[in-house]
């Protein structure tokens, strides 16, 4: 992991496309902002684990009713 310090105001660039910004310091809270192409997904992070989550269970479900229609072309008289 790289740590960077940065004070309100200040931005560092990930690549040439993507600009995080640090907007304000309050206590323990930063908000920070991020320009990104529209293309690049920007969620935080118990979002996105949520919509691996999703995502992971519809590909489960999604294997067993493949798993379901095989077996039941492989019975006698399907």
């Amino acid at each position: 992991m790289l740590v960077l310090t940065r004070k309100s105001n200040q931005s560092i660039m990930i690549g040439d496309d993507i600009e995080v910004s640090v907007l304000s310091i309050m206590g323990e809270k930063v908000r920070i902002g991020i320009q990104a192409p529209r293309d690049i997904p920007v969620f935080r992070k118990e979002v996105y684990l949520e919509i691996q989550q999703e995502r992971a269970e519809e590909l489960a479900s999604v294997s067993n009713e493949v798993d379901q229609a095989l077996h039941r072309l492989g019975e006698p008289g399907a």
